[in-house]
C-alpha cells in the first residue's frame, strides 16, 4: 500500500517523508562530506533525515555516489515510486512503502534493477525545473561524486545558487572571485552570519571613510562588503545553511547602509575642497531614497498584478535589471566621477539615474497593464 504525500512532504496520515542514505563517500563539497551535506539539504527540504530504514511511510532514498540539485528533492517528495537515474543507475528515488526498502537498498547497492512499479527518470544531459516564483525554468544539477568530479560539483551547486536576474558587477565582475571566496569560507569553517558580519564591519568603515573624503579607501572597502554580499547568500545555499535570522541580517545591511553611504560621499566633499549645498545634498540624497522606495513598490506592484518579477517580463526588463538603479551599478557611477575628478557630479548623477530607472519601471508596468486589458498574456520570455 503507498502513502501518498503532499506538499509539505508529509504522507496523508501525518507522518513526515524519512530521508536516508545509502553508502559511504569521503569526498567534500565546501568542507561537507556527502551525506552531512545530503542531509542538510533533505531538512531543508522539509523531509526528515534517518540513520536507518524506518519502519513505516515514505523514504526518498539517496545513493551518496552522486551529487543533486537540492530541488530534486522537492521535485521527488510529491511524486510516490519515482527513481532518478543517472548512466542507469538510480541515484534518488521516492519509496512510497517501507515494505520495499530491503528490496530497493540491496537494487541500489548491488546495482541491479529496482522492484516492479517504480517510474524511472533518467537524467543524462542534465534537467531543469520551474521556479513559480519567477515564471522561469533553471537548471537542476546530477552528476557522480568523485575526487575528480568534486570541482565540477562545486561549481555546478555555485550556479545553481544564482537564482533570477541581477546586476551586472554580480553577474560579470565578481562572479568568479565570489566562488572562490565561498570555497575559501567553507574550508575556513565560516558560517553564512559570519561573512555577513565581516561584510557589515566594512560596510561601516565605508561609511567613514567616505566622510572624511577618503574616497578611494572607501570604495575599496566597500568594493569587499559588496562581494561579501555575494558570499554569505551563495555560503548558505551551498552549504544547506540558510536561516530566517541569516535572511533578515542580510537583507537589512542592504536595506539601511545605502542613504548612509550616500550622505557620507556628500559630506566628504568638504573634505577634497569640492563642498555641495546641504539643501543640494538632501535633495540629491532624497530623490535617490525616494526613488529607490518607488522603484521597489513598482516592482511589487507588478508581482501582485501579473505575478511574476518585472525583471523577468521581456528581455528588455531583464537587461535592463543589469543597470538600474541599485547600489551595485550605481558604484559604477561612483567610481567613473572619481576617475574624472569630479565626485561631486557622480552623486547628482545617481540622482539623476534613479528618476530615470524609476520612470522606466514605471511605464513598463503600464505596458504591461494595457498589455493585459487588450488580450495578451503578460509571461515571463525565461519561462
Amino acid at each position: 500500500m503507498r502513502a501518498a504525500t503532499g506538499e509539505d512532504g508529509k504522507t496523508l496520515m501525518g507522518e513526515a517523508t524519512a530521508f536516508l542514505t545509502i553508502g559511504r563517500n569521503p569526498v567534500r563539497v565546501f568542507g561537507l562530506d556527502a551525506q552531512r551535506r545530503a542531509r542538510r539539504f533533505a531538512v531543508k527540504a522539509k523531509l526528515h533525515p534517518v540513520d536507518a530504514s524506518p519502519s513505516g511511510g515514505a523514504t526518498i532514498i539517496a545513493d551518496l555516489g552522486f551529487a543533486w540539485d537540492p530541488s530534486w528533492l522537492g521535485h521527488l517528495r510529491t511524486r510516490p515510486a519515482l527513481a532518478v537515474t543517472l548512466g542507469g543507475r538510480p541515484a534518488l528515488v521516492h519509496v512510497p512503502d517501507a515494505a520495499q526498502l530491503p528490496a530497493v537498498n540491496a537494487a541500489i547497492e548491488q546495482g541491479t534493477p529496482l522492484p516492479p512499479g517504480f517510474v524511472e527518470q533518467r537524467v543524462e544531459h542534465g534537467a531543469s525545473f520551474y521556479n513559480h516564483a519567477l515564471r522561469k525554468r533553471e537548471p537542476a544539477y546530477l552528476m557522480p561524486l568523485n575526487p575528480t568530479t568534486a570541482g565540477a560539483v562545486e561549481k555546478a551547486s555555485y550556479d545553481g545558487a544564482y537564482k533570477g536576474v541581477t546586476d551586472l558587477l554580480t553577474l560579470y565582475l565578481w562572479r568568479g572571485l565570489a566562488f572562490h571566496l565561498t570555497r575559501l569560507a567553507a574550508f575556513l569553517r565560516l558560517t553564512p552570519n559570519m561573512v555577513t558580519t565581516i561584510g557589515a564591519a566594512l560596510c561601516v568603515w565605508t561609511f567613514f571613510l567616505w566622510r572624511d573624503g577618503r574616497y578611494w579607501e572607501g570604495m575599496a572597502a566597500g568594493f569587499v562588503f559588496m562581494v561579501l554580499d555575494t558570499v554569505d547568500g551563495k555560503l548558505a545555499r551551498c552549504t544547506g545553511t540558510s536561516s530566517n535570522w541569516g535572511n533578515i541580517f542580510d537583507h537589512g545591511v542592504d536595506l539601511v547602509h545605502p542613504p548612509f553611504w550616500y550622505w557620507a560621499w556628500g559630506t566628504g566633499l568638504a573634505a577634497i575642497g569640492l563642498p555641495i549645498a546641504l539643501n543640494t545634498l538632501w535633495t540629491v540624497i532624497s530623490v535617490i531614497m525616494i526613488g529607490y522606495v518607488v522603484q521597489r513598490a513598482i516592482e511589487g506592484a507588478f508581482i501582485k498584478s501579473f505575478g511574476i518579477h518585472i525583471h523577468v517580463w521581456e528581455r528588455i526588463d531583464s537587461r535592463f535589471r543589469l543597470i538600474t538603479a541599485r547600489r551595485n551599478p550605481n558604484m559604477v557611477i561612483l567610481v567613473a566621477s572619481l576617475l574624472g575628478g569630479r565626485p561631486d557630479i557622480g552623486l547628482i548623477a545617481v540622482a539623476w539615474w534613479t528618476g530615470l530607472s524609476c520612470l522606466f519601471h514605471l511605464v513598463r508596468l503600464l505596458q504591461a497593464y494595457a498589455a493585459r486589458r487588450y488580450g495578451g498574456r503578460v509571461v515571463s520570455w525565461l519561462a
